[in-house]
């Protein structure tokens, strides 16, 4: 682990996405249904999942430090005709920055969408997955906007 401890405390924040994608057939079926499956409704149990991924991520990623997690949102939304957009921003005030925090509650909440659809292809595919911005630190990355 990084030894972080001479680095000066500040605001950090960062924002990640990624991609679900559905076969068409499976996406008029989503569509029409409000985004339920069998098992639920699927973006508020993504959201849900990819929260407690962001909060648990030192936990999943060996090298990760314990962070104090400020504030979480995860959007989901259709892009196009198939495919759904996730977007995962965190904030934190601390002496290292979320990236690795945004990235997983992005791609977790991914995998739950997947779980969720499963039964209705295993042709979904799931990514790109990218970090679109980060702020604080030694550099700005990006956008967060």
């Amino acid at each position: 682990m990084v030894d972080v401890s001479a680095k000066a405390v500040t605001a950090r924040e960062a924002r990640a996405e990624c991609r679900v994608r559905f076969p068409a057939d499976v996406a008029t079926q989503l569509r029409g249904s409000g985004l339920r499956s069998a098992k639920g409704g699927i973006v508020d149990t993504a959201v849900i999942a990819g929260t407690m991924a962001v909060k648990r991520t030192h936990e999943l990623i060996p090298f990760c430090h314990p962070l104090p997690i400020d504030g979480c949102r995860i959007a989901i939304d259709w892009e196009g005709d198939h495919s759904l957009r996730i977007e995962c921003s965190v904030r934190t005030t601390h002496r290292t920055g979320v990236e690795m925090e945004a990235l997983t509650g992005a791609t977790v909440a991914a995998l739950t969408v997947y779980d969720m659809c499963k039964a209705l292809s295993h042709r979904i595919v799931i990514g790109p997955a990218k970090l679109v911005g980060k702020r604080g630190g030694r550099r700005d990355v990006g956008t967060l906007a």
